[in-house]
């Protein structure tokens, strides 16, 4: 669903505008770069997902709302800014989530006012207006951005490069120990957790601040 939608808003006329990777990831969206728009697209649906899950949807449900969330970001990308403290990427993609469920709710009162009236009721009382608190930047966490973010990144860096990078960085691993595993200078181990980070944070800049 998700795909389909991308091809229709995304066009490959213009898919190739601001493709290099000295572009960040939001820049290349902003472009209609389409690429881009599934990177986007495969970075954020589990975030997008794990917050459905929390109001007790159905997976059919949570699909259909991740549908119209992205249908909404695809459509006002062009607007989202970080203008005062505490703006991101993040609560202005949860502000999206939260109308996007609220607007399911409120069908569902209408469609079943006896039943399901006021299970929908109490739930819009409980989505909170702020995003909710949780570790959704970690490196270590699977489904977490910036984890999707480096699978994603993986294949710009050579195997030993990324191994060092992945074992200081996500492992929390003494680099004196890493360099003496990979058979490295420790300052090569160094360079390879700047260069993959240099990367990320190029990619991610605007969206996630690192």
């Amino acid at each position: 669903m998700i795909k389909c939608f991308c091809m229709t808003k995304f066009d490959s006329a213009s898919s190739g505008t601001a493709r290099t990777t000295s572009l960040s990831l939001l820049a290349r969206v902003r472009a209609r770069d389409e690429s881009a728009w599934d990177r986007l697209v495969h970075i954020y649906t589990p975030l997008v997902e794990r917050w459905c899950r929390k109001w007790s949807l159905q997976q059919d449900d949570v699909a259909d709302i991740v549908q119209e969330v992205f249908t909404g970001v695809a459509g006002s990308i062009e607007f989202f800014r970080k203008d005062k403290p505490g703006d991101s990427f993040r609560g202005w993609l949860w502000t999206i989530t939260r109308n996007k469920i609220n607007d399911f709710y409120r069908r569902l009162n209408r469609d079943a006012q006896a039943t399901g009236g006021t299970d929908g009721h109490v739930a819009l009382q409980q989505i909170p207006q702020h995003v909710p608190d949780e570790d959704s930047e970690s490196m270590t966490a699977g489904d977490s951005p910036v984890h999707r973010a480096l699978e994603l990144i993986r294949i710009e860096f050579e195997d030993r490069t990324w191994q060092a990078f992945w074992a200081v960085a996500v492992d929390s691993r003494v680099p004196a120990d890493v360099a003496a595993d990979f058979g490295m200078e420790r300052m090569a181990v160094y360079k390879a957790k700047s260069r993959v980070m240099a990367r990320l944070r190029t990619e991610l800049e605007g969206l996630i601040d690192l």
